[in-house]
């Protein structure tokens, strides 16, 4: 069975008649590198959070590694790693940048045990790689923005998962730390075999490294290609807000 399975799925947010995404048929094999583009509202955000659960889907079968997300979303979530596109925190936040990735470790742990050396050590491990150990001890709430983002990035990786969900995960980022970590992202997909989708407006980073781009529009995927076959698919002329720097 695929990692993820998507069949005739169609949601619909709370107080809205019209669905936010329509009739979606989605397959991702495990190992597989996903980018996801298309204009604001296109349904892009909700498409991950149906995936990893958070949203029912009015119509059609979400299945996650094996399971069916209405009856078993809470096994399922446990291994997967979201990182949600509004998660800012202000800056009277005391919690270290250590202690938030290692939230990430709950998933594993369960909320009511403590996290022991291995769990630091992996936590560190995630921040060492996304180059932000120095940070570890830094309130959350006093680091900026981009920093922020690759402290989350990182308690997501330090989780371990199957799966990485991750919306619009480089947004405030400058342009050297855009290509680090989507060239990051793509070794862990290789080495751990994760199933990774990541969410951006502008993919100009990720559409270098990814196995596969999604175009959305309308709540439909209007267009599925590999990166080998992006010239098929003229991103800038579909959307002239999206780049494809290099390609």
């Amino acid at each position: 069975m695929p990692t993820i399975l998507l069949k005739n799925v169609s949601t619909i947010y709370q107080g809205e008649s019209r669905p936010a995404i329509k009739n979606v048929n989605l397959i991702v094999e495990k190992g597989e590198f996903i980018c996801i583009v298309g204009p604001n509202g296109a349904g892009k955000t909700t498409l991950l959070e149906t995936i990893c659960g958070c949203l029912k889907p009015a119509e059609g079968e979400v299945r996650v590694l094996g399971f069916n997300m209405v009856r078993d979303g809470v096994k399922a979530r446990r291994r997967i790693g979201y990182v949600p596109q509004d998660f800012m925190v202000g800056p009277d936040e005391a919690y270290r940048a250590l202690d938030v990735v290692l939230m990430g470790r709950f998933g594993r742990l369960g909320l009511l045990r403590k996290p022991g050396r291995s769990d630091v050590e992996k936590a560190l491990e995630a921040m060492d790689r996304l180059g932000i150990l120095e940070l570890a001890e830094r309130p959350i709430g006093k680091l900026s923005g981009g920093q922020q983002q690759k402290v989350m990035i990182a308690r997501a990786l330090a989780k371990e998962p199957e799966i990485l969900l991750l919306d619009e995960p480089l947004s405030n980022l400058d342009y050297e730390a855009r290509r680090q970590v989507a060239e990051l992202l793509a070794e862990i997909t290789v080495e751990r075999q994760v199933s990774t989708l990541v969410v951006a407006h502008n993919p100009e980073s990720l559409l270098q490294v990814c196995h596969r781009v999604l175009l959305v529009s309308e709540g439909r995927i209007i267009a599925d290609v590999s990166r080998e076959n992006l010239d098929e698919l003229s991103i800038p002329a579909v959307f002239p807000g999206l780049k494809r720097n290099g390609l």
